[in-house]
């Protein structure tokens, strides 16, 4: 799996002196987000074990980096991780658990005050902002502690009680009663995997994202992620997808050598289907691991598979072709031509093609699906649908006009089954069919109103904003309807979100707030962001991504977005410009012609 890069560390430090009210013997220190642990690493600066106490000598920023770290790796061991870094007679403020219980808060740290006191112990306060609770299992659920603020001391090392010595290195004093892990941490100590599980309707396969502690041997990998297929999907995840049958139970470790792997379940019924589907999960879920492997149900062989063949054969998603470009200009879709890139003609016939504003193309076997928003009487707007082969000739407009429509966008299917999609008009979530009827959709959510919405490539989950902030939710396509799981709300460092879409299948592209507005790349659980534009001027205001997927490779820029009236590309970033727009007049002398908009991707 391909990891994003750590951010870096803020170097800033201020002394601030007697004016603030501390004893003259003693300083305040204010440090920003900390970095990486500081111990040396291993290949590509990733270590599987966290530094230990003794590892920052008597730097105060460091011992306090190591340890927001120590929690991090196999969960049996992060209770002594921790206390290794406490005083002795201040562990049993840190009541230990075991197994399945054991649970890490993971914050992002904002700012470390140092103080020193008069005793010749430093009070740490660091501010942070909660963004989960990483269970034994490898998921990241939603915070559960609400503080924004941890204080403890810290103290240099007893030598044989006769005093202090720097060269033993420091302790911590009064710790917090949790296992704190830093953002940071959590991307130097853990892979992040994807395991995947069957949508309800048993129809294709949907990621469901995990971390492995890198002290993991991989020799123990395909035992992890079956401990974990067993134990069932996320929280949020599941009212999409299906777990394996009740009570399925791994029958001893799942063992492996010389590229053979045999995983034994304890599983109810003897339905051939439902075995061959788990060989598929098993295949994709091990990600890239090849070789053979050998399931046994109760200690009956089945046919041993080709680890690499199975997921050739069957593919993770249902999209063959290269993603082409097109984008609206004065009403119309057109094509985007950049070198080295597949651009096609546009799948509507001329005299349907106009008075659109926005529009989403899915490929769905040998038809087009096509949504567009079109332009209504007196600034309204109006949703309309065409589907078959291209050319569309014929759409359908929806009988409401709106206010204000987002772009719609396709719940893509694995089989023949009629399209249908999701599209926001007047801050309300609504689904569509190819007849364009807009039914409202119910979601356990704040009043705070709707304004975008995104669906993954499994067409099984999806991200909303709403109130400017983000959440993910689970689809359940079960009975011909659309059904939207209780939403997960992400903790993010934007504000004022305005756009989203699925830069990749754990991670989300958002334009949002850093200070100014910016398009950051998030994971889908939150924790992970990494900065894409931090100068772009302006609020984003239309955003469409081309997935990174593992069908078709990525092309050249995966997202386009339109701020201040003005569309982008990235990778590498460039204004669209008309110069890229095919089949269009020159404009006339004397005649300043509008910008394109709304830039989008058919596959």
């Amino acid at each position: 799996m391909k990891r994003p890069a750590l951010l870096g560390t803020l170097g800033v430090v201020l002394m601030v002196g007697a004016a603030c009210g501390i004893p003259a013997s003693s300083d305040v220190r204010v440090d920003g987000k900390g970095g990486a642990a500081t111990e040396a690493g291993s290949v590509d600066g990733r270590r599987s074990e966290p530094p230990s106490r003794t590892a920052s000598g008597s730097s105060n920023e460091a011992f306090v980096r190591n340890f927001l770290s120590a929690a991090a790796g196999e969960p049996d061991r992060a209770y002594e991780r921790v206390k290794a870094f406490i005083l002795p007679e201040d562990r049993p403020r840190l009541q230990d658990k075991k197994g399945s219980e054991v649970a890490l808060t993971v914050v992002r740290l904002r700012e470390s005050v140092y103080t020193l006191n008069s005793d010749s112990t430093t009070t740490v306060k660091i501010t942070v902002q909660q963004l989960g609770v990483l269970r034994a299992n490898g998921t990241l659920a939603p915070p559960v502690a609400t503080e924004t603020e941890y204080e403890f001391r810290l103290r240099s090392g007893v030598v044989n009680g006769a005093g202090t010595d720097e060269r033993a290195g420091l302790y911590v004093l009064d710790p917090p009663n949790v296992l704190l892990l830093s953002d940071i941490a959590l991307q130097q100590y853990y892979k992040s995997e994807s395991i995947y599980f069957w949508s309800s309707d048993r129809t294709r396969l949907v990621p469901d994202q995990r971390y492995l502690p890198e002290a993991v041997p991989e020799e123990r990998r395909v035992n992890e992620v079956v401990k974990w297929l067993v134990g069932g999907p996320s929280d949020w995840l599941r009212p999409g997808v299906v777990g394996l049958p009740d009570r399925t139970e791994l029958i001893n470790n799942a063992t492996g050598a010389n590229d053979r792997w045999e995983v034994n379940l304890d599983m109810s019924g003897d339905d051939q289907n439902t075995i061959d589907q788990l060989v598929t999960q098993l295949a994709w879920s091990l990600g890239d691991l090849a070789g053979e492997l050998e399931l046994k149900i109760r200690n009956n062989s089945q046919p041993v598979q080709d680890l690499s063949a199975r997921r050739a054969a069957q593919r993770l998603y249902p999209i063959s072709e290269n993603p082409q470009r097109f984008c609206v200009y004065e009403g119309t879709i057109r094509p985007l031509d950049f070198v080295g890139e597949l651009s096609g003609a546009v799948p509507l016939a001329a005299e349907v093609n106009r008075g659109i504003v926005s529009a989403s193309m899915a490929r769905a076997d040998n038809r087009i699906l096509a949504a567009m928003v079109l332009t209504g009487g007196k600034s309204r707007q109006r949703l309309a649908v065409g589907t078959g082969p291209a050319p569309i000739t014929t759409i359908t407009r929806s009988t409401s006009e709106y206010a204000s429509i987002s772009r719609p966008v396709w719940l893509r299917m694995a089989d023949s089954r009629p399209g249908r999609g999701l599209v926001v008009a007047d801050g309300q979530l609504y689904r569509f069919d190819e007849g364009a009827r807009m039914y409202p959709v119910p979601l356990n959510l704040p009043s705070a109103p709707v304004t975008a919405v995104a669906a993954a490539l499994d067409g099984q989950r999806v991200a909303l904003i709403a109130g400017g902030r983000l959440y993910v939710a689970a689809v359940n396509l079960d009975g011909g309807g659309v059904s939207i799981g209780p939403p997960r709300q992400l903790i993010t460092s934007l504000s004022g979100l305005t756009t989203v879409d699925w830069g990749r299948e754990d991670q989300l592209v958002v334009g949002g707030l850093a200070g100014q507005p910016a398009i950051y790349e998030i994971s889908v659980d939150g924790v992970l962001e990494t900065p894409l534009r931090t100068d772009v001027g302006a609020k984003v205001n239309h955003l469409a991504a081309y997935p990174t997927n593992r069908s078709v490779p990525l092309p050249s820029g995966a997202y386009m977005y339109e701020a201040n009236g003005v569309a982008y590309r990235s990778s590498p970033l460039e204004r669209i410009g008309l110069e890229r727009v095919r089949d269009i007049a020159p404009p006339s002398a004397g005649v300043r012609p509008n910008n394109p908009s709304a830039p989008f991707f058919l596959y």
